[in-house]
């Protein structure tokens, strides 16, 4: 189910989809968990587990700021990385309407990164947590530019951002 929520996103998982995926039937779903939320709060945790799991690589030493935003903006680029950039932004999405279980998910999932960058961060920078929320809050907006059709325009952007905002860089 994880796999199908990573492929089709929010919409494109209703609970018999879900139940498709896990060879299953709704009602067995429905047995139990309370309803699709329940459900999807565990998936979207399971999820969150996955991308852990992807993001183990990373090297824990501590890094600069720039140095972080270049290398998880190259994995984030990547293939496997991708799906759970794209469900986190639906994920966003949703949670910026009010949604819930999305809101609750999409904080977890954002405070769980925060602290997984933070770690990562060189401390020498300071404000470790602002600068990881700043972190992720850039690849997300990189990202949205970039699925949305202007990966031109993010590059630039992160051109800017790596050389210290100086804009004749580009």
């Amino acid at each position: 189910m994880g796999d199908h929520l990573l492929a089709h996103g929010l919409a494109g998982s209703p609970l018999r989809a879900l139940a498709a995926a896990a060879g299953t039937s709704d009602r067995m779903l429905l047995y139990y968990f309370a309803d699709r939320d329940e459900l999807l709060g565990v998936l979207l945790d399971h999820v969150a587990t996955r991308l852990h799991a992807l993001l183990a690589t990373v090297p824990l030493t501590p890094q600069p700021w720039t140095a972080l935003l270049q290398l998880l903006w190259d994995q984030a680029r990547g293939a496997a990385m991708r799906p759970y950039l794209q469900l986190f932004l639906d994920l966003a999405t949703a949670a910026g309407r009010g949604e819930e279980p999305h809101r609750t998910a999409a904080s977890r999932i954002a405070a769980s990164f925060i602290d997984w960058t933070a770690a990562r961060l060189d401390p020498a920078q300071g404000a470790p947590q602002a600068r990881a929320a700043l972190l992720l809050a850039t690849l997300d907006g990189l990202f949205l530019l970039d699925g949305s059709g202007r990966g031109t325009d993010a590059e630039a952007a992160l051109a800017i951002l790596l050389s210290g905002g100086q804009a004749e860089a580009v």
